[in-house]
């Protein structure tokens, strides 16, 4: 059974194969130096009959059965030998795979903690760039609300100055628009004898000559200037027949006549005229009480 138990055994290592090795060569050669002994012994006596041979026999089969058991006794021992080297073997690697085991668990236990410590300094650097940033969004709330006081500011400011362009301008327009009506009410002023005279002089023309060339000439000069005058904004007041009124009338003379109502122009003795709005000159009326 040890025998067979043996022979399933793993194969020995270099180590293990060389001592069994070396205790086999050692047990051959007790063996030969035994049977060399046994010979020697044996040459040596001299023969007694058969029972010293049977004596001799017995002998030798003793020698030969001690041989055996002492032979056995090396191969037990160097088997015994060779399963404690496995064994050792064996602990050697159960050993080396617990060390292994042991340092991978503290590698892996190191590895946690390393990772632990990156996630509390990662959730640390969260947690500071969280609070930076809400710093950030205050200070970034703070510098909106600035600046829309500003740009409402701005805003007030723009459109106060628009305004008083608009004002600047409208009353420059106003400025320059009275002044050229100024401008315009001294030429028109000067002009207007022309057009008295051209009056006086149409009204001197008898019946018979109206009809010729340089009255007829005469009138259509009269009518063009009349009309040049209309379009720049000249009109005459016509105040024959109206009520007076001392804005636009100037009396100079005043007359009792039942056929006209008090306070009336009797007759205009000279024309007044309007440039839009304003008098151009006021009519010299006859007035009536």
């Amino acid at each position: 059974m040890e025998e067979k138990k043996n022979t399933k055994q793993q194969k020995p290592s270099g180590k293990a194969k060389e001592t069994v090795e070396e205790v086999a060569v050692d047990v051959g050669e007790e063996t030969e130096v035994v049977a060399d002994e046994i010979s020697e012994d044996i040459s040596k006596k001299p023969t007694k009959g058969k029972k010293s041979g049977r004596r001799r026999n017995q002998r030798n089969n003793n020698e030969n059965s001690k041989n055996n058991q002492a032979g056995s006794h090396v191969n037990n021992d160097a088997e015994a030998k060779k399963d404690n080297s496995d064994e050792g073997n064996d602990n050697k690697k159960s050993n080396m795979k617990e060390e292994k085991d042991a340092e991978k668990e503290s590698g892996n236990t190191s590895e946690t903690q390393a990772k632990l410590a990156e996630d509390d300094v990662e959730q640390d650097d969260v947690t500071e760039e969280n609070g930076r940033s809400s710093i950030s969004n205050k200070a970034l709330e703070l510098e909106i609300e600035k600046q829309k006081s500003l740009v409402e500011e701005a805003n007030d400011r723009y459109k106060r100055l628009l305004a008083e362009f608009e004002n600047a301008r409208n009353r420059n327009e106003k400025e320059s628009k009275r002044m050229y009506d100024i401008g315009a009410k001294e030429v028109l002023e000067k002009l207007l004898p022309v057009v008295d005279n051209f009056e006086r002089a149409l009204q001197a023309i008898p019946e018979e000559d109206k009809e010729r060339a340089f009255e007829q000439g005469v009138d259509k000069i009269y009518k063009q200037f009349i009309s040049t005058l209309d379009e720049v904004g000249v009109k005459p007041m016509n105040a024959e027949g109206t009520e007076f009124d001392p804005n636009l009338h100037n009396a100079v003379m005043h007359i009792e006549d039942e056929a006209f109502g008090e306070n009336v122009v009797a007759e205009e003795l000279q024309k007044g005229y309007m440039y839009k709005e304003e008098v151009l000159r006021h009519s010299m009326v006859k007035v009536a009480n």
